[in-house]
């Protein structure tokens, strides 16, 4: 099982190196070229493919397999890709050639969510109920060193490394991901009662789609789908416009790439292991309301530092406090993601409900920049903090979700896990 976490981790920690740029670092790139708020707001779309995969998400659980695995047959391709992508976007600086990096950083986009869906069909293959609290830290925390390092290290070190410091960094860090990936022996439903479901995979797309259909009709499946798409309305709405906040009060660019890109995803961190430990403690769903409830405060704390003068302490402060308690949300949202999938099509079914989280980000977070610039910052983040807040009462509905039926693993596996229990 720790073996399994390490490779999941690493797959994630891949995965968020291009995010990690286009959330922290594009946006002040984009503001020192001129562009306006509402078109730095706009650059959201980039993220349109974590959106679009589940266009071709269920291409993963249809296809794949051979002598590389079911999962690692798309993995390591899309891996290469990305690193390709990362060394074409090291060939572009932003002040001749920023049409190309946007498009670029698309591309990268593109790699990473296709890669994202095999992944978390992998995730799920491997994870046992009792182990998607420490799994989920896996994915978080390792997508969010990702980001930190993307995002802030990087960043942080391009006055010394250069443009092409930045993204020939990541493409080595992808590469190493690669090798990663290749010596790790994906196991078969024979290996081990702790290895994939013994469910077979779908034997063609009306199977596929059929049981993905059955899952959505269950009972509360709208509410858990609305529930999914708003979690982080506010609080996505204050962090795209956090960073160009920060610019506009007087920052530079390495300032905020040091305390949101590397203090603030330190902190995220410890909250995404908070998260995930109080998901395997307690019940999922008192980690994530416990967690929800923290973070309408922090973005409270977001607007409460534009009616102030935002000293470096205050900043600090509350960028602790939103990452932390953040990464907290996070953990335990997609912990309790993973416990309402049919485990039989857990690359689509997963992908779905992400993609719903994706595009619910998205759509709060392109207006941001239109209500900010209309406005003010302390209005958008007034705002902000009264959607974060108004999201509590959907803890109401979800509490009283039954439990998920195909979710789990046939009595077979829980069979053989009874027995190895005994035995231990």
């Amino acid at each position: 099982m720790r073996r399994n976490l390490l490779v999941l981790a690493t797959l994630y920690f891949v995965q968020g190196l291009p995010y990690g740029f286009q959330l922290t670092a594009l946006p002040v790139y984009l503001r020192e070229a001129g562009v306006s708020l509402a078109n730095i707001g706009l650059a959201s779309v980039l993220s349109l493919p974590w959106i679009l995969k589940i266009v071709w998400g269920p291409a993963v659980d249809r296809f794949g397999g051979g002598p590389f695995g079911r999962r690692r047959s798309w993995i390591l391709p899309l891996q290469l890709g990305l690193g390709l992508a990362c060394l074409v976007a090291s060939r572009v600086p932003p002040e001749s050639g920023l049409f190309w990096l946007v498009l670029t950083v698309l591309l990268m986009n593109l790699f990473a969510a296709t890669m994202d869906v095999a992944v978390d069909g992998l995730a799920i293959d491997l994870l046992p109920p009792s182990q998607l609290g420490y799994g989920n830290i896996a994915q978080v925390v390792g997508y969010k060193l990702g980001i930190l390092t993307g995002g802030g290290l990087l960043v942080w070190a391009s006055g010394r490394i250069g443009w092409q410091g930045i993204f020939g960094g990541m493409a080595a860090l992808v590469f190493a991901g690669f090798l990663v990936t290749a010596m790790f022996r994906e196991p078969s439903s024979h290996d081990s009662v702790f290895g994939p479901p013994a469910e077979a995979p779908p034997e063609d797309w009306r199977d596929v789609f059929r049981s993905l259909w059955a899952a959505l009709r269950l009972p509360g499946s709208g509410w858990l789908l609305f529930f999914i798409g708003t979690y982080k309305t506010g609080e996505t709405m204050a962090e795209v416009m956090f960073r160009p906040f920060l610019y506009d009060a007087g920052y530079t660019r390495e300032q905020i790439g040091l305390y949101i890109g590397t203090y603030g995803v330190v902190c995220s961190l410890i909250g995404s292991f908070a998260g995930g430990w109080l998901a395997s403690r307690w019940s999922i769903f008192k980690a994530l309301s416990l967690a929800a409830v923290l973070r309408a405060l922090a973005v409270a704390g977001e607007w409460w530092l534009s009616l102030v003068e935002p000293t470096q302490a205050r900043v600090v402060l509350v960028v602790a406090m939103e990452q932390a308690f953040g990464g907290a949300l996070t953990t335990a949202l997609f912990a309790f993601m993973m416990s309402r999938v049919d485990r039989r099509i857990g690359a689509t079914h997963y992908t779905l409900l992400a993609t719903v989280e994706v595009f619910g980000k998205m759509i709060s977070s392109s207006a941001s920049g239109f209500v900010a610039q209309g406005t003010s910052y302390s209005t958008l983040f007034g705002l902000a903090t009264g959607l974060a807040f108004a999201f509590l009462l959907l803890l109401v509905p979800i509490s009283r979700l039954g439990p998920p039926r195909g979710a789990g693993f046939s009595n077979g596996h829980l069979e053989a896990r009874t027995r190895l229990r005994s035995k231990t």
